[in-house]
């Protein structure tokens, strides 16, 4: 068995690299740590992090093809993130026109939950702690 650690990051290819950017800093509160322009490979790739871990890479591509992400389809599912009060998450979405799925509740351990898509339409979770 492998000694694995934990998880060094989740990459993430975008089709609108500038929307996507301002997505994960601007509405979720991502911090750029670091930002390269790949010119051989007509590539940004953006290091971010969040309370000081890094997290996500994310990258655009020229044309990059489009992956099914719902209902069901194989593959990464989802990103679920941790917050502390899912309604006041919910609010600041919506202050920046992100529209959430109704609220649901975990039926295994009772917590609070919602979806909403990032602007390539990955599901992305909220999960209350």
């Amino acid at each position: 068995m492998l000694s694995l650690k934990g998880i060094h990051h989740i990459a993430i290819i975008a089709s609108d690299y500038e929307k996507s950017k301002r997505f994960y800093t601007e509405i979720l509160g991502f911090k750029i740590d670091r930002e390269v322009n790949r010119k051989e490979r007509q590539s940004f790739k953006l290091d971010l992090s969040l309370n000081g871990d890094y997290c996500i890479e994310l990258f655009s591509f020229p044309e990059p093809p489009k992956r099914p992400s719902r209902p069901e389809a194989t593959g990464l599912r989802h990103l679920a993130f941790k917050v502390v009060n899912v309604e006041e998450a919910i609010e600041q979405l919506v202050k920046n026109d992100v529209h959430p799925e109704p609220i649901r509740i975990d039926q295994l351990t009772g917590k609070k939950f919602t979806f909403f898509a990032d602007p390539d339409d990955l599901p992305i979770e909220l999960y209350e702690i």
